[in-house]
């Protein structure tokens, strides 16, 4: 698998404390390498066709989609601002 980075993704990920950064790395490299590990806690979205989540912390998440052999990295930030349209 592959991953791709919406621009979206990017510039919210750049405003993510240092700190924050750093887990998402290490999770997205067990995304890759072993997406059933227990802490990614990988779930598909309800009533999104297509939308996964994974867990960086207990409050912030990532969400993407699975298109062929490759993640696309839509969203990341706080549970309660990713669940808010």
């Amino acid at each position: 698998m592959q991953i791709y980075f919406t621009d979206r993704f990017k510039k919210q990920y750049q405003a993510l404390p240092e700190q924050i950064q750093k887990r998402t790395d290490k999770k997205l490299a067990l995304l890759l390498n072993y997406p059933q590990h227990p802490s990614l806690r990988l779930h598909k979205m309800r009533g999104h066709k297509n939308m996964w989540e994974i867990r960086i912390t207990a409050s912030y998440r990532i969400v993407f989609q699975i298109i062929d052999d490759a993640y696309r990295l839509e969203r990341i930030g706080s549970h309660d601002i990713l669940g808010k349209k």
